[in-house]
């Protein structure tokens, strides 16, 4: 079976065009496929797939196999895969993915894709449809207790549950002991995806990521997205900013006039190969 690594941000996917492969049990692919050393090493699979409703269809599958539901990295790579290997001609187009369509602008350089820019949407403030068990709408600054201390998060639905917390340092968060915990508290009935943050301006800000079902990651695209409506919502930066994540930055603008989240940034071709197994 042919498949396509890529990498937007350091955050890299599995890519596997399902109009031509068929995948029996994606899932279980995933976890074999992702796995270092034994696999491919990656933070998950995404396939490629016909849509009745876009252009095409985006499934996502964490390293352990569970639902990744959206990525915004991942959607930016299927954007460049998608122009540069001739499955579309127009640089714009869409994609059904996140419970939603996703618009996509393809911004190219040498008559490649450079780098994509998403209409991720408008972000879910309502904490029962995070899916959490918080009643509130937004919810910010709730207080959530791991290892004895009270950890202030704020929560947004970008496609998948993400919950954001601020903090004074990034080399010192705990973000695998907090991240993990929080991964999995029981105010998350799906799990959720846990952003460390630091603001560095109201231009900037900086961000460490553990993703549901995958751990800290070099980055995530959906929860730079998450990232910068939080910091909207508690007052800390603009409604465009910068965001520097380990693998890279991204750009991510909350409009006001439509209240759709903008998210522009890198996609790379890593390799082609041949999965034997």
């Amino acid at each position: 079976m042919r498949f396509t690594k890529m990498e937007g941000a350091g955050n890299d996917y599995i890519f596997i065009n399902g109009l031509e492969e068929k995948v029996e049990d994606p899932a279980a692919l995933s976890v074999k496929m992702s796995r270092p050393h034994l696999g491919c090493g990656s933070d998950g699979l995404i396939i490629i797939l016909p849509s009745d409703v876009a252009d095409f269809r985006m499934e996502v599958y964490n390293r352990d196999g569970s639902d990744g539901q959206m990525c915004g990295n991942g959607i930016r790579c299927l954007g460049k895969y998608c122009y540069d290997r001739g499955l579309i001609r127009q640089t714009a187009f869409t994609v059904e993915a996140g419970g939603g369509i996703k618009r996509l602008q393809c911004l190219l350089k040498d008559g490649a894709v450079d780098g994509v820019r998403v209409d991720m949407g408008q972000p879910v403030l309502d904490g029962i449809s995070i899916p959490s068990t918080v009643a509130n709408e937004p919810v910010v600054g709730f207080p959530l207790v791991v290892r004895g201390r009270k950890w202030p998060v704020t929560l947004v639905n970008m496609g998948n549950p993400h919950a954001v917390i601020m903090v004074d340092d990034l080399e010192t968060a705990p973000v695998a002991a907090v991240g993990a915990a929080l991964e999995r508290d029981p105010v998350f009935p799906e799990r959720t995806n846990i952003e460390f943050v630091v603001v560095q301006s109201p231009e900037r800000i900086a961000m460490r990521v553990w993703e549901r079902g995958a751990g800290e990651t070099l980055a995530c695209g959906t929860g730079a997205c998450a990232a910068v409506v939080a910091c909207v919502l508690n007052g800390f930066s603009g409604r465009m900013a910068d965001v520097d994540l380990l693998g890279g930055a991204l750009r991510v603008e909350w409009c006001e006039q439509d209240n759709h989240v903008y998210m522009t940034g890198p996609a790379v071709f890593v390799y082609d190969g041949v999965w034997l197994q």
